[in-house]
């Protein structure tokens, strides 16, 4: 079931939204708010969060308040990475959380937070423990990124791999499985946080791995997951049979879905992070999504009830 819809991924990286073309937001803020409202028509109850940031910057929150998006959501979420990629410690989560509970009193979903086994299995098995014991309690919705590695022949999503060095390769070791679908040792201790503990797990189009994660989730006794349809793949051959094949296979899960990624034909630059062309556009697109998955006749949670503890 649909439990929420997720309007963009990481607006505030680069790697995910082009500063250079929208440098105060306000491109993403228009389209956000269009993209909220186009949601609403189809669905008023289905639950709307802002795309997890990454950086946690309450001076983004702050900047999407001042342009109104927060009067169009229900939620706002953040990502957080303190072992692989931010420079703080894990030990800072609850200060980093109360940080934008300080700017809205808006509910915080924590989207992403992953610890990579990069340098040794052993760390992901000790911030997994970590993370669980400062998160669970602490925010309505944590997600695990991610069950799967990356392939090692396919491309993380960022627009930066040269400037990256070894944080670039890190998106690959992120997963509770390898990318042959064998387990690390972070995952028997996963079973223990489910079900407060859900996962963030990307389908690329036409993913092999699809039946195989939703038997893992199953298994792992996952009941939340973050996945993403993405706007750019809406233009692909068969992209609707793709579409429908995903959602059907992960009928059984609380699924928040978030719409990202900006066709490059459609895009101010040829590029996924650019801002569109037109965002009524990108609102267009959620709306049909939300009218195909999650039409308002559906028995969606109500936000009060989805979105709180």
């Amino acid at each position: 079931m649909i439990e929420a819809a997720m309007i963009w991924n990481e607006p505030n990286n680069k790697s995910h939204w082009d500063p250079e073309i929208d440098p105060d937001w306000k491109r993403f803020a228009e389209m956000a708010i269009g993209a909220a409202d186009a949601i609403t028509a189809e669905n008023p109850r289905l639950p709307k969060v802002l795309g997890g940031i990454s950086p946690i910057d309450a001076q983004f929150v702050m900047n999407m308040k001042g342009q109104s998006v927060l009067d169009h959501v229900d939620a706002v979420a953040v990502h957080g990475f303190p072992l692989d990629w931010n420079l703080w410690q894990i030990h800072e989560w609850p200060a980093r959380l109360d940080e934008i509970r300080a700017v809205t009193e808006l509910p915080i979903w924590v989207s992403e937070v992953g610890v990579s086994t990069f340098g040794a299995d052993e760390v992901q098995v000790w911030g997994l423990q970590r993370t669980a014991e400062l998160l669970i309690g602490r925010s309505p919705r944590v997600h695990w990124y991610s069950l799967y590695d990356l392939p090692r022949t396919w491309q993380a999503t960022t627009r930066h791999r040269e400037a990256e060095g070894s944080s670039y390769y890190r998106h690959f070791a992120m997963g509770l499985l390898r990318d042959d679908g064998t387990p690390k040792p972070a995952l028997e201790r996963f079973i223990d946080f489910t079900p407060q503990l859900g996962l963030c797990q990307w389908f690329h189009f036409e993913d092999h791995r699809l039946d195989d994660a939703v038997a893992w989730m199953k298994r792992l006794g996952v009941t939340y997951l973050r996945t993403g349809l993405s706007w750019a793949d809406s233009f692909r051959p068969n992209a609707l049979a793709w579409f429908d094949r995903q959602m059907q296979a992960l009928a059984d899960f609380n699924v928040t879905v978030t719409f990202c990624f900006t066709p490059e034909h459609r895009g101010i630059a040829p590029h996924h992070t650019s801002a569109p062309l037109d965002g009524r556009e990108f609102a267009d697109f959620c709306a049909a999504m939300v009218r195909r998955y999650a039409p308002s006749t559906n028995n969606v949670v109500a936000p009060a009830l989805s979105l709180a503890q």
